[in-house]
């Protein structure tokens, strides 16, 4: 078994083995606390401590923006590991993320000069708007500091490219089949997502270029910071708290999955629909859709944060680091509970062993061979946050283990509308509950690469003619949304199913007092002029 292992510690071999065994013989508590103090903590960013690390992290951002792209440290050099290797959509989605933002963390160390930094994160769910420093020099993509290489596709083009060729002539044979998996068997075709092309039609879109220019590179100005009401709607702490609920690293049922789709390669597609996990499909997507102006500036062009060039946008680091420190809330959680925090045998070994081949380390180096196991504990950068949204909710006991009657109700599909007859009780339970205890598996059609619309409302009990409806509607379960169109995928899943808490007011549920609780869930595009995708299924499930 040690060739499974191979990369990982000593100590992390023997918790995730404990795990899948049960640890019957350990309390939990013991098991997984950390061995060492962390070194590092990674601060809100709006803490005096996360403005000192901001201070940092320009510094550091400056320093990469003037490395030639020869280095793999550049800042956009660093950007297109995510374009080549990133997983979104299945349960490589957090591990990936966090080696990839550790690296990263270690390379600004290195360049600003401090040697205490560490990655600040930004609570969306405290403060839903860019945090006001992200607009000062170059942490802001459209400082004039950046014009030099994205003033124009032909600019960016000239700077980065022959580095990237001449990096793609080093790839070893094990990078080249990952990269087969994406659908990039050549550069050419890696760099038809950099410029919109579709390579099946030969024709471009504006919508999916992952390039952004200097003046187009952000939705939001200092002006005008704030998510809107439907992203802050699926940041919001509601939101949150429903996705830190479930009590399995992957389960098959979405609802009750803390992650999404388990298929055979971080860079492969699952063989059946695809599943977005609450924190995925919610708050993940949709703070990358906001931020690049997707509904805005429908149909396009829109900024970097709406395709996989993503982290050219520096707020992109202080997303993900949020993001992974709402699955650190989540593990905690679990050990609090006695409860498992990876996934048992044979799955735990298929998602440790995924060897991670593109990460650049701190010095300039390249990582070379890693697995997912080196990156499921914190250990191995040393870091813990300071706390924030999702940690008191996660600390009631009366939340955490009330248990919940077992609910599991298919939908009746009636052209676009799925019907369904919940148990009063359960609808009672969940109206009363402090979050969410009645989940929706809302299968979706994925929409087309020359599709507009990428954000879709699930709407819940309204009258026929209602068509549209916002946030503050009593019919509204949050929005949907699909990061990034990703035309290289050519093998993506025609449909995905997204894990979606109902509403908690009683105007979403009809005959109230009748033993069977009468339910509709339509999907309607975010915009009134876009179309709408098909509602393949839907059925809901309890929070078990």
């Amino acid at each position: 078994m040690s060739e499974i292992y191979d990369g990982l510690t000593r100590r992390h071999f023997l918790q995730t083995t404990m795990v899948a065994a049960g640890a019957a013989a350990f309390p939990f508590h013991s098991v997984f606390a950390q061995s060492t103090a962390a070194k590092y903590t990674r601060y809100n960013v709006t803490s005096a401590q996360g403005q000192k690390a901001l201070a940092s992290y320009a510094k550091g951002v400056e320093a990469m923006r003037n490395l030639p792209a020869s280095d793999p440290r550049n800042w956009f050099r660093n950007a297109f590991v995510h374009l080549m290797d990133c997983p979104h959509g299945n349960w490589w989605f957090y591990v990936w993320h966090r080696g990839y933002v550790g690296f990263f963390e270690e390379t600004i160390r290195n360049l600003s000069g401090d040697p205490a930094f560490a990655m600040p994160y930004w609570d969306w769910t405290a403060l839903p708007q860019i945090p006001d420093g992200m607009f000062d020099g170059v942490l802001n993509p459209q400082h004039h500091a950046f014009e030099r290489y994205t003033r124009n596709l032909d600019d960016f083009t000239a700077f980065i490219q022959p580095a990237l060729k001449s990096y793609w002539r080093t790839l070893s044979a094990d990078q080249r089949a990952q990269l087969n998996l994406r659908g990039y068997t050549s550069l050419d075709l890696l760099w038809n997502e950099v410029t919109g092309l579709d390579p099946s039609s030969g024709n471009g879109n504006s919508g999916n270029m992952a390039f952004a220019n200097t003046c187009g590179s952000r939705y939001l100005t200092r002006d005008n910071p704030k998510l809107d009401k439907r992203t802050a709607f699926d940041v919001s702490l509601q939101t949150i708290v429903a996705g830190l609920q479930p009590k399995k690293y992957y389960d098959p049922d979405i609802t009750q999955s803390f992650t999404s789709a388990k298929t055979s390669s971080h860079n492969a597609q699952p063989g059946g629909p695809g599943t977005s996990s609450v924190l995925e499909g919610f708050p993940h997507n949709k703070t990358h859709n906001y931020i690049g102006g997707v509904g805005p500036l429908d149909p396009g062009p829109y900024g970097n944060m709406t395709n996989n060039l993503s982290p050219v946008d520096p707020i992109f680091f202080l997303h993900h680091s949020n993001m992974d420190r709402l699955w650190d809330v989540w593990t905690r959680k679990q050990k609090r509970l006695n409860l498992p925090i990876l996934p048992p045998e044979p799955d735990l070994s298929t998602l440790s062993k995924e060897p991670f081949l593109f990460f650049v380390r701190g010095d300039g180096k390249f990582v070379g061979p890693s697995h997912a196991g080196d990156y499921l504990s914190t250990e191995r950068f040393q870091y813990d946050y300071e706390p924030g949204s999702g940690d008191e909710a996660q600390a009631s006991a009366s939340l955490l283990l009330t248990k919940h009657a077992k609910v599991s109700v298919k939908g009746e599909m009636k052209g676009r509308t799925a019907s369904l007859a919940v148990p009063r009780a359960a609808v009672n339970e969940h109206l009363a509950a402090a979050a969410p205890t009645l989940i929706a598996a809302v299968t979706v059609q994925r929409p087309s690469q020359t599709s507009a619309a990428r954000e879709f409302d699930v709407i819940v009990g309204a009258p026929p003619d209602v068509t549209q409806v916002g946030p503050d509607s009593p019919y509204y379960a949050g929005t949907i949304a699909f990061f990034g169109h990703m035309p290289h995928l050519m093998a993506m899943s025609e449909d995905v199913t997204f894990a979606v808490p109902l509403p908690k007011r009683p105007e979403a549920f009809h005959n109230l007092l009748a033993a069977q609780v009468s339910v509709n869930i339509r999907l309607v595009p975010v915009q009134a002029h876009g179309k709408t995708t098909a509602l393949r299924a839907v059925s809901v499930r309890s929070v078990q």
